[in-house]
């Protein structure tokens, strides 16, 4: 008989000790942005199970800055400053997003990626 697989433990790690207390995450950075991985030339050297490492990973798809919070189930000001960090080193782009000039069809086409995006959560 199969043992029952055991719930996922709850991290340890406060929100604020991933951020060392901070909350802006120093560059402009909207919830449904984008986020992109980029090619870097020097690998990152962070400790095994570092968040920022599954951010990366996690940006080869695109996802907005909002899923990598739902996916990786950190708050969303962690995730936003985590991001915001990784786009000044280097490793991450944010891409724009719509704003007062964009027309009917670009607004709707944001909603569908919208709407894909939470089914697939």
């Amino acid at each position: 008989m199969d043992e029952p697989v055991p719930a996922a433990q709850p991290s340890l790690v406060r929100p604020y000790t991933l951020t060392a207390g901070r909350t802006d995450p120093g560059v402009h950075l909207p919830l449904e942005a984008p986020v992109e991985t980029l090619e870097s030339s020097r690998p990152p050297r962070w400790p095994a199970g570092d968040v920022r490492a599954d951010i990366v990973a996690l940006c080869v798809q695109r996802p907005s800055v909002a899923e990598i919070a739902a996916r990786l189930s950190v708050p969303l000001g962690v995730a936003r400053v985590l991001v915001g960090d990784l786009v000044t080193q280097g490793y991450l782009r944010v891409h724009t997003t719509l704003d007062h000039t964009a027309n009917n069809d670009e607004r709707r086409e944001l909603i569908g990626r919208t709407l894909r995006g939470l089914r697939a959560l």
